[in-house]
C-alpha cells in the first residue's frame, strides 16, 4: 500500500531505480495467465452461521443501490471526511502509510480513536428507514500497530521468518490486535505472505522467507492471533481485529520489481506463491488483498480466474476481496476513478485515494445500473462485506470509544507487550561470525559506535509511525529503546561501562567495539535496487569497523537491514557479525544476546536461521533454494549459536565487473553522480561535452559550467547560457521508472536563480527514442533571484507526453536559451503534491 502524497514533506527522500538491462533477469517465459481450477488446492468451506447468513440477507434486502455501491468504496481518511459518510454511506476508510486523524500522523491514541467515532456515529446516521451500515476502518498495522506514536513495534517479518517461532507470531498477532482495538480501528492488512524470490525488491523485509513454508507455518498463526481462533468465543471478539492476507498472488515473484509481473507457470504460483494461502483461509481470515503486481502480463486486479474462479470457488475464501492502492486503476480499460472490471473479476471493495472518490462512488453506480457491472457481482460484494462487518461483531458493539478494547492506552507499551517484543528480538537475530569474541563481559568497557547504535526509527524499519519510516526521531518513540540504551542498560548493571561514540573516536582503548549500521528505513519502490551490494557509494561504515579493527579493538558489527545484502568486506573486518534485520522498538534485544552474564555464561544464545540465503557477490539477487546452481555465502538455515560455532575464512570482496551501479533517487547531490554516471552539454549541431570535475563549456560554447560553492565545497554547479543548449545526466545504461511514475513522484531540481531565463526553458528527460520535455520558464521567472529553491515536475507529466519510461538514457535533461543563469545544487526523486495540470509553465 501506499500513502497519500500531500502527507509527505518535502525531502531528499532515496527512491531505488533498477535498470533495464538488470531488470531483464531470465525468467520463465509467458504463460497462460488463466488459472485451471482443478490445479488449485481444494478447501472445506469456513462454516458459517445461519443467524449471520439470515441477518446479511435481511440487510441486503432493505439497501438501495447507492448504499450498496457506497459499501464497495474504501478511502483513505486524508481524502474523506465524516460528513461525506454520512452523505455517501461509504464501507470502510483506511490511513495510508503517511495518513493521520486531522493530517496529524504523530497524533497519540485519543486522537485516532475520535475521529473513528466520528466516521461511526456518520456511517449510522439516516432517517430513511434503510439500515444502518458501520463504517470499518483498516490500517497497515504490519508490525505492531506502527502508525501509532507509542505502539509496541515488533521485528518485521524477515526477522521473525528467521525465528520460526509459531507460537511467537500468535502472540504478537494478540498485541498487535490489542494496541490497534485502543485506538478505534477495526481492521489490520497483515499478514503478508509474499514469498520474495529476488531480494532486491524494496518490500523484501515484509516477507518471512523465501521458501513457502514458512508462511506456511506462520499464517494459520498470525490469523488466529490477529482474529481469534475460528470457532472458539474468541474468534473476532472485542480484543481482536479483521486480518488480511496479502497480496494475492505471485507478488513476491516480480523479478525485484515493484508491482511488476510475475512470469511463472501455474504449477510455480501455486506451488511457491500460494504459500500460506489454504493456511489463513482455513484459519478463517476475513479479507485477502489483491496484489499490485501481475501474473503473465494481467493484472491480479483484474484476473478473474483466480480471483474468482480459484480464491472464492475452488478455495471456498467466504470472506471479501479489497484492491490495493489504487490498483485497479492500472488494470487495462481503467482509471483510479471507473473500473467495472476490478469488481467484476472478483474485486469486492476499492481502496481508494485522491480528492475524486466521488467520481468512483459515481461511475461504479451508473456501471450498476447499466448492467455493466451485474446485479448479482455487486449483491455478492456487498454480501460478503456485511458478513464480516456482522461477524466481527461492528453492528452490536456500538462506537469504537464504546468497546471493551477501547480506549485503553495504557496497553502502549505495557510490560507484557514489550516483553513479547523483546523476545522476538531475540529469535530474530542471526549470528553469521563469530571468532571467539561473543558472548561479551557485561563488566567490561565497551564502546558502542555506528550511526545505527541511537537511531530507533533505523532500527525500526519502514512502515514505522511515517510510510518510510523516515522524518521521525528517537523523541517520537516514547516507549521504545534504542540499542545503545540497551547495551548501556546492560552494560551498567554489571559495573561496566559503555560510551557511546557514533564515530568510534575513543581517548581509552576499549577493550570491545559494538558498531552497528545498516540501510536506511524505506518503504516499497523506494526500496528496490538493482544489486545486492552494500552502501555502494558511502563506505563509511566500512571504513569504521576497519579503523577500530587495525586499533586492535575487537569488533562486533551489528547489521541491520530488511534484506541480505553483499557485505563480504564488512565481514571480513569484524571479529563477530550479527544479521539483527530490523528488530522495532526493543534494542535490549540485542543486548541480551550480546552479552554473558556475571559468570560468564551466555545469557541468551542466537536461535535465529536464515530465512533468506545471503549473498557471496552482489549480482546474486535470484538465490533460492530451489534455484540452479545454488551458491550462496550462506545457505537458507544458516546460524551459529554459542553452543554451536563456527568459522568464516576471509571473504572475497572483489565487485563483480560490469555490474550496474547500484543508484539511489539522487542523481547529482555534494556535487557528485552516481557511479558512472556522467553530466553532458549538449547544443544543437555540436557534439556532446562530458563534464568532468573542471569547468567545462559545450562544443560550441553555449553553455558553460564550473563547480561552486553551496553547503560544502563545490557541491554545486553554475550554469550561464549564452545560446540554446542543455545540460543532461546520463546513466551508465538505460533505467526503469515506469513504477515511479504511477503515482505522485516528481523529477525535483534544487537551484538559485542568478539570472532570469529568457525564451524558452525546459525540465524533461530522455528515452532512447527521443527526449520529452515540459516548459519552465514561468516557474523560473517567478523564483526571488539569488535565493534557493526548489522546481518539480511529476514523472507522470512525462509518461502523459508519451515518454518511454522504461527506457530512460538520461533522466535528467536542462534546456534553457540565451541570457539564462542558475545554479544547481540537487537533483532527484521525490514526493511533492502536484495537481496533474501543474505540469511546467
Amino acid at each position: 500500500m501506499t500513502p497519500h502524497p500531500s502527507r509527505i514533506a518535502l525531502a531528499a527522500l532515496a527512491v531505488a531505480l533498477v535498470s533495464a538491462s538488470v531488470a531483464a533477469q531470465d525468467r520463465p517465459a509467458p504463460t497462460s495467465a488463466v488459472a485451471d481450477p482443478a490445479l488449485w488446492p481444494a478447501l472445506k468451506a469456513v462454516p458459517r452461521q445461519t443467524t449471520v447468513e439470515k441477518r446479511v440477507a435481511a440487510l441486503l434486502a432493505k439497501m438501495s443501490l447507492e448504499d450498496k455501491v457506497g459499501q464497495l468504496l474504501q478511502v483513505d481518511i486524508g481524502s474523506i471526511k465524516p460528513v461525506d459518510v454520512e452523505t455517501y454511506k461509504i464501507g470502510s476508510v483506511l490511513n495510508g502509510g503517511n495518513s493521520g486523524p486531522y493530517d496529524d500522523e504523530l497524533a497519540p491514541p485519543a486522537k485516532w480513536l475520535k475521529l473513528a467515532d466520528e466516521f461511526y456515529d456518520a456511517s449510522i446516521k439516516r432517517s430513511d428507514g434503510r439500515p444502518a451500515i458501520p463504517i470499518i476502518w483498516g490500517t497497515d498495522a504490519v508490525h505492531g500497530n506502527n502508525n501509532i506514536i507509542g505502539a509496541t513495534l515488533f521485528p518485521h517479518n524477515i526477522g521473525l521468518g528467521a525465528a520460526a517461532d509459531p507460537d511467537l507470531i500468535r502472540r504478537i498477532g494478540e498485541v498487535t490486535s490489542i494496541e490497534t482495538a485502543a485506538a478505534g480501528q477495526d481492521w489490520t492488512f497483515a499478514p503478508t505472505l509474499a514469498v520474495v524470490q529476488d531480494d532486491r525488491w524494496g518490500r523484501t523485509y515484509e516477507s518471512y522467507a523465501e521458501e513457502p513454508q514458512i508462511p506456511a507455518d506462520y499464517a494459520k498463526a498470525m490469523i488466529e492471533g490477529v482474529q481469534g481462533k475460528l470457532g472458539t468465543k474468541s474468534f473476532l471478539s472485542p480484543d481482536h481485529l479483521i486480518a488480511t492476507t496479502k497480496h494475492f498472488l505471485g507478488d513476491g515473484g516480480t523479478g525485484g520489481r515493484d508491482q511488476g509481473d510475475t512470469r511463472a507457470s501455474q504449477e510455480v504460483l501455486r506451488d511457491v506463491h500460494l504459500g500460506g494461502y489454504p493456511a489463513a483461509i482455513a484459519a478463517g481470515t476475513q479479507s485477502v488483498m489483491v496484489s499490485f503486481s501481475s501474473w503473465n502480463g494481467v493484472k491480479m486486479s483484474g484476473n478473474k480466474s483466480l480471483l474468482t474462479d480459484v480464491l472464492k470457488e475452488r478455495m471456498k475464501f467466504d470472506g471479501f476481496v479489497i484492491g490495493d492502492w489504487n490498483s485497479h486503476g492500472q488494470v487495462p480499460g481503467c482509471s483510479n476513478e471507473s473500473c467495472a472490471a476490478a469488481i467484476n473479476a472478483g474485486m469486492d471493495m476499492f481502496m481508494y485515494s485522491g480528492p475524486d472518490w466521488k467520481k468512483l462512488y459515481e461511475n461504479t453506480l451508473a456501471q450498476a445500473k447499466s448492467g455493466e457491472i451485474p446485479q448479482a457481482r455487486i449483491d455478492d460484494a456487498v454480501r460478503r462485506i456485511l458478513r464480516v462487518k456482522v461477524r466481527a461483531g461492528t453492528f452490536d458493539r456500538g462506537r469504537p470509544s464504546a468497546r471493551a478494547f477501547a480506549g485503553k492506552f495504557d496497553a502502549f507499551g505495557a510490560p507484557a507487550h514489550h516483553a513479547v517484543a523483546r523476545a522476538a528480538v531475540r529469535e530474530s537475530l542471526v549470528l553469521l561470525k563469530n571468532e571467539g569474541v561473543l558472548p561479551l563481559k557485561p563488566s567490561a568497557n565497551i564502546l558502542v559506535a555506528g550511526a545505527g547504535a541511537d537511531d530507533i526509527s533505523q532500527q525500526a524499519g519502514g512502515w514505522t509511525i511515517t510510510w518510510q519510516g523516515t522524518g521521525v526521531t528517537n523523541k517520537d518513540f516514547p516507549n521504545a529503546q534504542s540499542i545503545w540504551s540497551g547495551i548501556s542498560e546492560t552494560v551498567a548493571k554489571s559495573g561496566g561501562k559503555a560510551i557511546l561514540s557514533p564515530d568510534g573516536s575513543f581517548t581509552t582503548k576499549p577493550d570491545a567495539a559494538i558498531v552497528v549500521f545498516g540501510e536506511q528505513p524505506y518503504a516499497e519502490f523506494k526500496g528496490d535496487i538493482p544489486n545486492l551490494e552494500y552502501s555502494p557509494g558511502d563506505k563509511s561504515d566500512l571504513q569504521l569497523l576497519r579503523k577500530l579493527k587495525a586499533a586492535g579493538v575487537p569488533v562486533v558489527a551489528v547489521f541491520l537491514s530488511g534484506r541480505p545484502l553483499w557485505v563480504n568486506a564488512e565481514l571480513n573486518a569484524s571479529d563477530a557479525f550479527v544479521a539483527a534485520f530490523l528488530p522495532g522498538s526493543e534494542g535490549g534485544g540485542v543486548a541480551d544476546v550480546l552479552f554473558a552474564d556475571t559468570a560468564g555464561k551466555p545469557r541468551f544464545d542466537f536461535r535465529g536461521k536464515l530465512s533468506f540465503s545471503w549473498p557471496k557477490r552482489p549480482d546474486q539477487y535470484v538465490l533460492n533454494r530451489r534455484d540452479p546452481g545454488y551458491d550462496p555465502l550462506f545457505a537458507y538455515g544458516y546460524g551459529l549459536r554459542y553452543a554451536a560455532p563456527g568459522h568464516v575464512g576471509t571473504l572475497d570482496e572483489t565487485r563483480p565487473a560490469g555490474m550496474a551501479a547500484a543508484t539511489i533517487g539522487q542523481f547529482y547531490a555534494k556535487g557528485r553522480l552516481p557511479d558512472g554516471w556522467t553530466m553532458v552539454l549538449d547544443e544543437p549541431g555540436q557534439a556532446s561535452v562530458t563534464l568532468g570535475r573542471a569547468a567545462a563549456a559545450s562544443a560550441g560554447g553555449r553553455l558553460a559550467a564550473r563547480y561552486v560553492d553551496r553547503r560544502a565545497q563545490e557541491d554545486a554547479l553554475a550554469l550561464v547560457w549564452s545560446g540554446p543548449a542543455a545540460l543532461r545526466i546520463v546513466p551508465p545504461q538505460p533505467i526503469d521508472l515506469d513504477r515511479e511514475s504511477n503515482g505522485e513522484l516528481s523529477l525535483v531540481m534544487e537551484y538559485r536563480l542568478d539570472r532570469p531565463a529568457t525564451g524558452v526553458a525546459t525540465l524533461g528527460l530522455a528515452d532512447t527514442a527521443r527526449s520529452t520535455a515540459v516548459p519552465i520558464a514561468g516557474l523560473l521567472g517567478a523564483a526571488q533571484p539569488g535565493t534557493w529553491t526548489t522546481l518539480a515536475v511529476p514523472l507522470k507529466c512525462f509518461a502523459a507526453k508519451g515518454a518511454a519510461m522504461k527506457t530512460l538514457s538520461a533522466p535528467f535533461t536542462l534546456s534553457a536559451n540565451k541570457g539564462s543563469a542558475l545554479t544547481l545544487s540537487d537533483v532527484r526523486l521525490d514526493y511533492v503534491s502536484m495537481p496533474m495540470d501543474k505540469c511546467g509553465g
